[in-house]
Order: C-alpha cells, then structure tokens, then sequence
C-alpha cells in the first residue's frame, strides 16, 4: 500500500569504493516511488581514509546508507549492532537518528531469493569462495537448515578461517578444498561468491553437482555458472537477486515502509537493459 507522502530532506544513499556501478539508487529509488516518499538516494564513493569523515559529516536530513565493499566491517563502529552483525563481523545497513543502528541484510537477502523459487530449506551446500560475502552466505544457509558444506577456494590455506567459523560458530560439518576440477561432490545448493570468471573452468562440473545454482554476480550476465545452470535444467539466481533481497529489508529499517521483491528485482532489471543501450 502506498505510504503517506513525507516531506523533502530525506537523503539515503549507497557508499563503497568504487561505488559508481551500483543499482542501489535504482532500487531504492524504485521504493520510494512506490511508497510515495520524496526522499533522494545516490551513490557516493567513499574511500576507506575517508569514511569517518563523511559519516560524521552527515546531518540531520540524512536517514540511513547502504555500505557496500570495503566498509562492511568497518561500518559497525557508527552503530549500534544485534546478534547478527556480531555473527557475521559485518554490516551492510546503518540506520541514522538519535541512536544509530547497524544491521546486515545480506543474509537475509540471500533466503528471500532463495525462497522465491521455492527453496525454504536444505541439507548442504558447496560454497565458491572464501571472502566476506562467503561468510553471509554460509550464515543464510546454516539457517535456512543446511547442515553440511563445502568450500572450494583457489587457495584453500586462505579458507581455514571460514571453515573454523562454519564449524565452531555455526556448528556445521565444513570440508575445504581447491577450486579445480574433480573436487565437487553432490549438493543441494551451490553458490559462488567470487567475481564474475573465477568458477569457469570448472562451471559445468559444479552445476552437475548441484539442484539450484546461485552466483552472486550480476554483471556481466548470463555467466559460465549461468549458461551450465541453463543447459542442465536448472534455476539459475544471480547478484541481482541478491541485491533485491536486501534491500527489501534496508528499505523497511530506513523508511518503515513495506515493498515486494519482485519491484526492487524489476527496478534492477531495468537500469541493467538501459545501461546496455548506452
């Protein structure tokens, strides 16, 4: 249901570095017309020497900002966080007013695509990659009830700490090893959380292995975990999925208003084809 029209000076925005190529302000800006808010949302890049400069320069006109990468962990220092944010060690969402707040999104972000194509639950999952976007998903499937896990890393040494988190802090059965072939095993979810090119050589073995594929890439797309997914018969989510799934509930913490999955994906969708054009 559409909101009641608020007054101006209602700034959000998206920082990182870079942060030009985001679709955050497409989506955001999606929500807002929706729920009938004259707020602004844009994209700031923000250098990590300068993020205390600028959070601290916000005024009162400023509601809240979506952090992207390199600031997820540094963020938490502007807010107050929950169970989650001390979980993951990162944050994605700060939430400005009398007493700021912190939250992460993207792991709840990852269930809502998730569950709209029908996965509510699983048994075990093969994670690419061992980064901080790797931790949020191995949070998202612990508790979507996935008990097992592999971890495929280029450098396997460099994922001890992600399988020490699966196993001590999630209580899961975490096995890891490199990302080449002959090392995937049959799985109810794989999900990749490198950059776009860093599953190719071995895309068609992981899919095979796999009943749904979820690569966190959005840009350029369709890609090689993409295509396989496609050509095997199965359901293929990508970084844009992702990217509405969080920002569902960013735009609820910063606004208090409701909108639907589908408007934010749609949003991106759009602003992906007119930037194709360009």
């Amino acid at each position: 249901m559409p909101g009641i029209l608020m007054p101006t000076q209602n700034c959000c925005a998206v920082i990182g570095h870079p942060a030009g190529h985001s679709l955050s302000p497409a989506l955001h800006r999606a929500a807002y017309r929706e729920l009938r808010l004259d707020w602004t949302y844009d994209a700031v890049d923000v250098t990590p020497d300068g993020l205390d400069a600028f959070v601290r320069g916000l005024d009162d006109s400023w509601r809240g900002l979506s952090v992207t990468m390199p600031h997820k962990v540094a963020i938490r220092r502007y807010g107050e966080g929950d169970e989650l944010v001390d979980l993951v060690g990162a944050a994605n969402t700060l939430v400005l007013g009398s007493e700021p707040i912190v939250r992460n999104t993207d792991v709840g972000g990852y269930q809502l695509a998730f569950a709209q194509t029908g996965v509510e639950s699983a048994d075990s999952a093969i994670v690419v990659g061992n980064g901080a976007t790797a931790r949020s998903a191995v949070v998202a499937l612990r508790q979507m009830g996935v008990e097992r896990v592999l971890v495929l890393a280029r450098n396997p040494e460099r994922a001890k700490e992600l399988k020490g988190f699966c196993s001590n802090a999630l209580g899961m059965l975490c096995a890891v090893r490199e990302l080449a072939p002959g090392q995937a095993i049959e799985s109810d979810i794989l999900l990749s959380t490198v950059p776009e090119g860093g599953a190719d050589h071995v895309a068609e073995e992981l899919v095979h292995h796999a009943a749904i594929v979820f690569d966190s890439v959005y840009d350029p797309w369709p890609t090689a975990l993409a295509t396989a997914a496609e050509s095997d018969g199965k359901t293929a989510l990508n970084g844009l999925d992702l990217l509405a799934g969080q920002a569902v509930e960013q735009v609820r913490l910063m606004t208090g208003g409701e909108v639907s999955f589908s408007l934010l994906k749609s949003a991106g969708q759009e602003e992906l084809k007119a930037r194709a054009q360009l």
